[in-house]
C-alpha cells in the first residue's frame, strides 16, 4: 500500500522541525518522518545551546548569511513565545601574539558578515569584565546568547502540528525513487510502507548521506562524504567562574574548548574534536587531561579534579580532518537531478542558530 501526501520532511531535529513548521504555515500538507522515538535526539540536543552572532564564517557563505539572519529570527521567536534564553555575551580570547593577529582577522570578518556590535578589548579591559580570565586581547560579542534548545524544539513541533503537520516516529526512511513524477519513499520500522509525495526535504543530519545514497536516480557526485567529528563536554564542579561565554580563537575543525553554561548556571567546557568511524556518545574520562591543558591557557586557576564527564555530540562534517570548515549544503534539483527533492548536508554549528533562516531558504527553493 502506498499513501499519498504533499510533502515529507525526513528528520525531526531542529532544522527538520523548523522546515516542517515553515511548510505547514505555507499551507502545505506535511508529514515528518523520524527514525528515533522523539524529536531532536542527536546533534540538535548534543551541543552548547549557544545563539551564535555570525562572526567566524567565510564572507558570503551560507553559514554567515543564515547565521546572522537566523540569530535575529531566533531572538524574536524566543521572545514572542516566552522561551527561556539569555543574551549573556561572549568573549573570544587571544593568549599570544599569533592568536591576537587571528583575532583581528575575526573582527574584520565578523563586521563584513553584518555583526556590527563587536568590541575590541585589551587585557586590562578583559580583566575588568572577567577578573579570572588571562589573555592578551579579546573580542566581545554582545549578541551571543544561550537558549533552552529543547523548549525551542517543542515549540516548533507544536506550531507545525497546529498548522496540520503530522509526525511519524520510529519511521526510518530507507531510500526512494521517482515514479510518475512523484517521489516514493520507502519507510521502514515495525510497519514498513511506501509514501508517495510531491516534495521531500532531507533533514536527516547524520543520516542525510545514507538516505541520499539510497535514493535512486541522484546524479553521481552530488552527495558529499560524511565525516564524524565527536565532541565531548565536561561539567565544572562548583561556582561558574565567568559571566560571559569564553571562546578561544577557533581551530580548523571546531571553535575550540570553550566555556559555556546552561540557563541554570551549570558551567561546562567543550567540545573537543575526535574523528570517529561510528556514532558513540560515550564520554572518555581519559580526555580530561587535554581539557585541563587547554582551559588553563586562559583560566590558570582551574583546580585538579574540578571537571567531570558530561555528554558528547557528533558533528556531521563534510570536510576531511585538516581541511578548512565546509559551508552548509542546501541542494536542489539543479545539483542532483531529482525534481521536488531538497538535500541538506553538513548542517552543524551554527545550525541551531540558523534553523529558522534555513527553513525559510528551503521553502523559497521549493516555491
Amino acid at each position: 500500500m502506498t499513501d499519498r501526501i504533499d510533502c515529507a520532511v525526513i528528520g525531526a531535529g531542529v532544522v527538520g522541525l523548523a522546515v516542517a513548521r515553515a511548510l505547514a504555515r505555507a499551507g502545505r500538507e506535511v508529514v515528518v518522518l523520524e527514525a528515533a522515538e522523539t524529536i531532536g535526539t542527536e546533534t540538535s540536543s548534543r551541543n552548547s545551546e549557544v545563539i551564535h552572532a555570525g562572526i567566524y564564517y567565510p564572507i558570503g557563505s551560507l553559514k554567515a548569511r543564515l547565521c546572522v539572519k537566523g540569530r535575529d529570527m531566533l531572538y524574536a521567536y524566543l521572545g514572542e513565545h516566552g522561551i527561556e534564553h539569555r543574551r549573556c555575551g561572549k568573549l573570544i580570547i587571544a593568549t599570544n601574539g599569533e592568536e591576537t593577529t587571528l583575532l583581528r582577522g575575526l573582527l574584520k570578518t565578523g563586521r563584513k558578515n553584518g555583526v556590527g556590535d563587536l568590541e575590541w578589548l585589551d587585557a586590562a579591559a578583559v580583566r575588568g569584565l572577567e577578573p579570572s580570565l588571562r589573555c592578551r586581547a579579546a573580542l566581545k560579542s554582545p549578541s551571543t546568547g544561550i537558549l533552552d534548545s529543547h523548549a525551542f524544539m517543542l515549540s516548533l513541533r507544536g506550531e507545525a502540528e497546529g498548522d496540520g503537520a503530522a509526525f511519524a516516529f520510529h519511521s526510518p526512511v530507507d531510500g526512494g525513487w521517482v515514479d510518475g513524477g512523484r517521489l516514493i519513499l520507502a519507510v521502514g520500522g515495525a510497519d514498513p510502507m511506501r509514501l508517495s509525495c510531491r516534495l521531500a526535504v532531507n533533514c536527516a543530519g547524520l543520516g542525510a548521506q545514507n538516505f541520499a545514497a539510497a535514493f535512486e536516480g541522484l546524479a553521481g557526485g552530488s552527495i558529499p562524504p560524511l565525516h564524524l567529528a565527536k565532541g565531548s563536554y565536561f561539567f565544572l564542579s562548583g561556582k561558574a567562574p565567568f559571566g560571559h561565554l569564553i571562546y578561544p580563537v577557533p581551530g580548523a575543525a571546531s571553535l575550540g574548548i570553550h566555556y559555556t553554561r546552561d540557563l541554570s548556571g551549570q558551567g561546562r567546557f567543550g567540545p573537543d574534536v575526535e574523528w570517529v568511524e561510528e556514532i558513540d556518545y560515550t564520554v572518555d574520562h581519559g580526555r580530561a587531561g587535554g581539557f585541563y591543558e587547554a582551559i588553563r591557557r586562559y583560566w590558570p586557576d582551574l583546580k585538579d579534579g574540578a571537571l567531570r564527564p558530561g555528554y558528547s555530540g557528533i558533528r556531521p562534517k563534510i570536510q576531511i580532518p585538516g581541511e578548512a570548515p565546509a559551508d552548509f549544503v542546501i541542494q536542489g534539483p539543479a545539483a542532483h537531478g531529482v525534481k521536488g527533492l531538497i538535500n541538506l548536508f553538513g548542517i552543524e554549528s551554527p545550525g541551531l542558530t540558523a534553523a529558522l533562516a534555513i527553513a525559510e531558504e528551503v521553502v523559497a527553493m521549493l516555491a
